[in-house]
């Protein structure tokens, strides 16, 4: 029975299995033309790691929804671009370390070499006494935190005087002890935190030998002052990178300053303040216009323009930059002068100073530098900061206020104001030296007058006036020197003595 129905149905199998077949061919012959997508697809270019910010230029891609009409409806969109990470905000700026002192006493005063003097002897006890011990370098000590290394800190701070162990006894930092780190810290010119730590143990570890050399160097330098100290005066103290304006013995404003890089050191100076130039302009030194305005224009000859610099030749006329060949050193021959305004060099205002090394106070445009810790970037010169308000105080017995300071200069033109009563200024090098209260204080030796060997460092003053001509005693007739022996220097005449002019080389 079963056989006889498999028989009767075969006819209708057999089509049904055929087209099948038929299909299923046909099926492979179709993939044949396709490309199989492997299983492994080639990896595409990696993007950022989620930890690693994207960079700033890189935008996400606009979403498929902005995709431009008549694209093709077949093309896959591309998958939109993972959204970057915000750039991650700069550091803070590393917290200040140094700090301009606040001590009303002068860095130099009459009685500064006399107290240096005692200051000196009292070092040189402490060295015969065996000096002081260190700390470890690592240590951060505080307040509130006791053990062996407070009770060295202690011991340290006693052997300058600094603190005395009765007032703290034990091994613990206590608010004496921390009073005493910030007296310490203000005497060698640091932020008085009352933390002990980095720059603090620094200096707490300078060896009592150091000390002594800054000492007997200041002194030494001192010896050749002939300072003549008025009721208003002014000292810069170049390693302390601080300015005094001085007046009945008190200094009425401390300014921080800018010194000369140690390549380019300020030098040692005794004069007076003659002449405050606002809206000054400034003439390019020699040295300036050969190392770096001569490579400048031959990269980019648009460098004298940008800078607001005028070319002149010899007699004043202005010269066009483009007919010099800056292939050579020809521009040493003109004078290359800034305008005043925004931008110049030496900023708004110049206080010239006459000295035989032609260095002087002024303005900066890049006041950002006076934040700095180490503050020795100039070519010589010295840059004040708040630099209105020490015009002010120069000109103030001239009846100028701060606000008609600050009106001059706003101007476009130079104008110079003549001080009726010149101030006394002058520029030490003081690594070590004593208040007149005995306080003893010390600084870094920037450019390294205190090391062995190192040779003496005189004082610059203003240039000799020439010698008066003498009286004629007839027509085109001069006294004359006793003839010389030699008959040929009587016949062509000696060698003259040259005068010391200042140096062509302003230093800014």
């Amino acid at each position: 029975m079963a056989f006889r129905l498999a028989l009767r149905m075969l006819p209708r199998l057999i089509p049904a299995v055929l087209f099948s077949a038929v299909s299923v061919l046909a099926l492979s012959a179709a993939s044949a033309q396709t490309p199989v997508a492997p299983v492994n697809p080639p990896v595409a270019p990696a993007a950022p790691a989620a930890s690693d910010p994207a960079p700033a230029a890189a935008a996400p891609a606009p979403p498929a929804a902005d995709a431009a009409p008549g694209a093709a409806s077949g093309t896959a969109a591309a998958p939109p671009a993972a959204t970057p990470r915000p750039r991650r905000p700069a550091p803070p700026p590393a917290p200040r370390v140094t700090a301009i002192s606040s001590d009303p006493q002068p860095t130099y005063a009459p009685q500064t070499v006399a107290m240096t003097q005692a200051a000196l002897g009292r070092y040189r006890q402490i060295a015969l006494g065996g000096g002081w011990g260190t700390l470890p370098a690592g240590a951060r000590l505080s307040k509130g935190q006791q053990g062996p290394q407070v009770l060295a800190l202690k011991q340290r701070l006693s052997a300058e005087g600094d603190l005395h162990l009765a007032q703290s006894p034990g091994a613990n930092f206590d608010e004496v002890t921390a009073e005493a780190v910030r007296r310490y810290q203000r005497r060698v010119g640091l932020v008085a935190s009352g933390v002990v730590a980095g720059a603090t143990i620094r200096q707490l570890n300078m060896p009592v030998q150091i000390r002594i050399a800054a000492l007997e160097k200041s002194l030494e330098r001192l010896s050749d002052s002939r300072f003549q100290f008025g009721p208003r005066y002014v000292i810069v103290n170049i390693p302390a990178a601080a300015a005094e304006s001085i007046e009945g013995g008190i200094v009425r404003r401390r300014h921080v300053i800018i010194v000369g890089k140690p390549e380019h050191a300020s030098p040692m100076v005794e004069t007076r303040l003659t002449v405050v130039n606002f809206n000054p302009t400034w003439t390019i030194p020699t040295s300036i216009i050969r190392r770096d305005i001569i490579p400048k224009m031959r990269r980019n000859p648009a460098t004298l323009a940008s800078m607001r610099v005028r070319m002149l030749d010899g007699r004043g006329n202005e010269v066009d930059p483009r007919s010099i060949d800056w292939s050579t050193e020809r521009a040493v021959n003109y004078t290359l002068r800034q305008d005043p305004g925004v931008g110049n060099s030496l900023g708004r205002v110049r206080i010239d100073m006459p000295n035989r090394e032609a260095v002087y106070m002024h303005d900066t445009p890049s006041r950002r530098l006076f934040t700095s810790d180490a503050r020795y970037f100039s070519s010589g010169c010295v840059r004040v900061a708040d630099v209105n308000e020490f015009v002010t105080w120069l000109l103030a017995p001239q009846g100028y206020d701060r606000a008609r300071v600050d009106a001059e200069m706003t101007q476009t033109q130079r104008k110079d104001v003549r001080l009726t009563q010149p101030v006394p200024v002058a520029w030490v090098y003081l690594t070590g030296w004593a208040a007149p209260d005995g306080t003893v204080q010390f600084r870094d030796d920037i450019y390294g007058y205190d090391a062995p060997g190192a040779p003496p460092v005189r004082v610059v003053r203003a240039a000799d006036r020439p010698p008066a001509e003498p009286a004629q005693i007839a027509p085109q007739v001069q006294q004359q020197p006793p003839p010389p022996a030699n008959i040929l220097e009587s016949l062509f005449g000696g060698n003259r003595p040259q005068r010391h002019e200042p140096s062509a080389d302003l230093r800014y």
